[in-house]
């Protein structure tokens, strides 16, 4: 008898152990935005009004030579929420669930799908996955194709008046949809004190669903949040515009189209939209219309930043929350004569990145080595004490939390035509057929100057990197 009564205080104390385990681990906020460059005041653009992802950078470790591994959403959120280097196109997570549905044992768990197997409950709201609510179908709202199967215990897109995901994705103010990108404008900034935008309820959403999560506290939370501005089109309310009407702006940088071959392109997504017939290559007021518009957008988006922070702050989790600041690619502004992304130069594959870590006292901390996407989720895995899975390939940045020095590393990144890699001091870029991109960072012409020719040992080198980390 007392064998028994043994037994069961020792498996009462362990399951109580377990449970209390899990209960200690820090919650997760991951907050995706999407087409962010790294030009926020915190990154150096004092030009730029953004005081609330300011303010997380001045708690959290700031990573201002973080690399995406794609410049374009739908590959470059694959690595983050795999961790794995994945296909160059857009709908690769939709690739990565039907080889799932075909050979579920072939493919790995996703990040939510990892945190979730140690007790999290998993919330998405907005843009996470390349779909705004992770479904596929006509309008993006078909419950019968998932973008990643599994993975989250909510995945939620709040349309309101814009009625569809797809509609949400490229909409405006109070409901315009775009029907044909040529009938809609490329910027807009509506005036009004109603006026809605759909990151308005984006993030009316996440709040709802912190105030749920945080109300039940027998798990942790793993809440990812997608911001769609500045995506295009350019569209904030006009509070947000009027903070740059006033003041000069940056010059471009080296603004002239590239001479030889290039990954340069000709900015379709941009020219699409209805730009009045004005090129912004020709037309020096016009392109910094265009700039003053992304602007705001970036000021928009950080206002939606504040308020999910302020929500997590009121309830109190702040406390035990890792909260991850992700912009999923750079864009460019007129840099290299491009209005957009999709090339391998360093305004595409640039991209803000900022962890604020509750549990650690070195916050405020600048990092400036290189780091990539792919280092995300093993790096979450660390912080929060659970196991890095053996099927990540990027590196944790844990390190850096506890005071050491940051891992020596190189990025890699893709498109379907060329791949690259940056050093510390050099990119290299390598096309399908075999024609080479080198440039030197060390020097002032550093992306305007194919080196290639010059230094071939080099070029050796560093291509025999790049098809180790992509055999």
């Amino acid at each position: 008898m007392k064998f028994i009564l043994s037994i069961g205080i020792l498996w009462f104390c362990l399951l109580n152990c377990k449970q209390a385990e899990v209960e200690e681990r820090p919650n997760i906020l991951l907050l995706c935005i999407d087409d962010l460059r790294p030009e926020i005041n915190a990154f150096g653009a004092s030009h730029i009004i953004s005081p609330h992802m300011d303010r997380l950078a001045q708690m959290g470790m700031s990573f201002h030579r973080h690399y995406v591994n794609a410049p374009s959403c739908g590959p470059s959120r694959y690595t983050l929420l795999t961790g794995q280097y994945g296909p160059p196109n857009n709908n690769a997570l939709f690739l990565r669930a039907q080889k799932r549905t075909d050979n579920s044992s072939a493919i790995q768990p996703s990040m939510p799908e990892w945190f979730k197997s140690y007790g999290y409950r998993t919330v998405s709201v907005g843009k996470v996955s390349h779909h705004p609510g992770g479904r596929g179908g006509q309008d993006w709202n078909d419950s019968t194709v998932i973008e990643m199967p599994d993975a989250w215990d909510k995945q939620l897109m709040p349309v309101g008046p814009w009625r569809h995901p797809r509609g949400a994705m490229h909409g405006l103010a109070n409901g315009e949809v775009r029907k044909k990108s040529g009938h809609m404008d490329v910027f807009q900034s509506a005036q009004g004190n109603d006026v809605v935008y759909p990151d308005d309820l984006i993030t009316a959403e996440a709040t709802n669903q912190l105030k749920e999560l945080t109300t039940q506290k027998d798990q942790p939370f793993f809440l990812a949040v997608g911001i769609i501005k500045p995506h295009l089109p350019f569209g904030a309310p006009k509070s947000y515009y009027d903070l740059y009407q006033k003041g000069a702006l940056p010059a471009i940088a080296h603004p002239e189209k590239p001479k030889g071959r290039t990954t340069w392109h000709e900015s379709n997504e941009f020219m699409k939209y209805n730009r009045w017939g004005k090129d912004p290559n020709r037309d020096a007021s016009f392109a910094e219309e265009v700039r003053r518009h992304y602007m705001a957008c970036v000021s928009y988006a950080d206002a939606q930043v504040g308020i999910i922070l302020e929500e997590l702050k009121r309830t109190g989790a702040d406390k035990n929350t890792i909260v991850v600041l992700w912009g999923d690619h750079g864009w460019h502004l007129g840099e290299h004569a491009i209005w957009g992304k999709h090339s391998l130069f360093e305004e595409s594959l640039r991209s803000p990145l900022i962890i604020f870590d509750p549990a650690n006292k070195q916050g405020g901390q600048h990092i400036n080595e290189i780091v990539e996407t792919l280092d995300i989720f093993p790096t979450l895995c660390e912080l929060t004490g659970i196991a890095i899975p053996d099927f990540a390939e990027g590196t944790s940045l844990k390190g850096v939390f506890d005071g050491q020095d940051p891992v020596d590393k190189m990025a890699v990144a893709y498109t379907s035509k060329a791949e690259t890699i940056r050093t510390t001091t050099h990119r290299l870029v390598v096309h399908n057929d075999g024609f080479v991109e080198l440039y030197d960072h060390s020097k002032p012409e550093k992306e305007t100057r194919n080196i290639a020719e010059e230094h071939m040992d080099l070029v050796n080198e560093l291509t025999a990197l790049l098809k180790a980390k992509r055999p």
